[in-house]
């Protein structure tokens, strides 16, 4: 929880009564390797900040994971759609490894509001943070090829070759694990010579 008070604190001051607000209004709980934190077909009522661990969002497409992100340290969750419109989700949300998260709860959430609007600041970082990554990976898509995409992964997030299945980054990369792996020489020769 310290984390977030500091990310929360760079943007508002909190008082010792905006604290202890807080502090009840969040559930702390800790998933195993592989365990959903949340499925689809259920309307979301929570939403999530990683305190350590990865969680990968993915979509079930005719009986396939198609991994669209990964979650790491200081990172927001929700699913956005059903939680607001409270209709179900088409998102799945796993952890990757053994991963320490706080929940937020609707009900907790419009509670602290209601005490405390000043918290409203979160909603704001989480959606902000969530719209800027979709831009960027939407541009990545369009604009560069799975090599660079491939390329600029290793450069901006290069831990989550060490933290996630192989799989699984070829599925958010767009591509097919051999692929991946022919990518993976390929650019490694490069830097070789």
């Amino acid at each position: 929880m310290k984390r977030l008070m500091e990310i929360i604190m760079t943007y508002i001051t909190l008082n010792e009564y905006d604290i202890e607000l807080l502090k009840k209004t969040i559930d702390r709980r800790v998933y195993n390797k592989n365990e959903f934190l949340f499925n689809e077909g259920i309307v979301a009522n929570e939403s999530y900040f990683v305190e350590r661990g990865c969680v990968r969002l993915f979509y079930n497409v005719e009986g396939n994971d198609k991994t669209a992100f990964f979650y790491t340290e200081d990172q927001f969750i929700c699913a956005g759609e059903s939680y607001t419109y409270n209709i179900p989700a088409a998102e799945n949300y796993q952890a990757v490894e053994q991963t320490e998260i706080l929940i937020f709860t609707k009900e907790k959430t419009e509670k602290l509001l209601i005490e405390a609007p000043k918290f409203e600041i979160i909603a704001r970082i989480a959606v902000e943070n969530e719209l800027i990554m979709c831009q960027k990976l939407i541009a990545s898509f369009v604009t560069k090829s799975a090599e660079e995409r491939y390329i600029n992964l290793l450069n901006t997030q290069g831990e989550l070759f060490q933290r996630v299945p192989q799989q699984y980054i070829a599925s958010f990369l767009g591509i097919s694990p051999e692929t991946l792996s022919r990518i993976k020489t390929r650019v490694l020769n490069k830097i070789r010579y």
